[in-house]
């Protein structure tokens, strides 16, 4: 039974630890469209909102962009950007911001350094939180069970 004490934070620090990389693949993306030096416009061929919640939980609702723009090279390249301003609608030209070797990886969103930073560290600051606190719990766990003497031990 103790060992439940266990699996669940463990999981439960996997997760968080797969964020943990997601959001920095995400923010490192971003930044090497801003700072890749290469701009386009782009038309915005569609747009749409995606729910997810709801039963016992709040709605939250996203807004999808996905635009087309061509790289200096001539290649046309499609992606699709979420979380952008409602203001943009279909047909819409907005600049966009790529690096070379990955105009799939761009960004219609503006520069924003600081923004960026301080989103993704207060995302990571978090995670790390979660998972500190599930490590103290595991800790906490094998000194309560060895103390009482039924953990099996290592």
């Amino acid at each position: 039974m103790e060992i439940l004490f266990y699996i669940v934070p463990a999981l439960m620090i996997a997760v968080a630890s797969c964020a943990v990389v997601v959001v920095i693949r995400r923010s490192v993306r971003v930044s090497r469209a801003w700072s890749g030096g290469l701009t386009a416009e782009a038309r915005c061929l569609r747009t749409y909102t995606t729910t997810s919640g709801g039963g016992d939980s709040s709605v939250r609702t996203t807004l999808h962009h996905v635009y087309e723009f061509t790289t200096r090279d001539g290649r046309g390249v499609r992606f699709e950007e979420h979380g952008g301003p409602g203001t943009t609608i279909e047909g819409d030209i907005v600049t966009v911001h790529y690096a070379a070797d990955r105009p799939e990886h761009a960004t219609a969103r503006p520069p924003a350094q600081g923004k960026l930073v301080a989103g993704t560290g207060c995302l990571l600051a978090f995670l790390g939180t979660f998972i500190l606190f599930a490590v103290g719990f595991m800790v906490v766990t094998y000194t309560m069970f060895s103390a009482v003497g039924d953990f099996p031990g290592p």
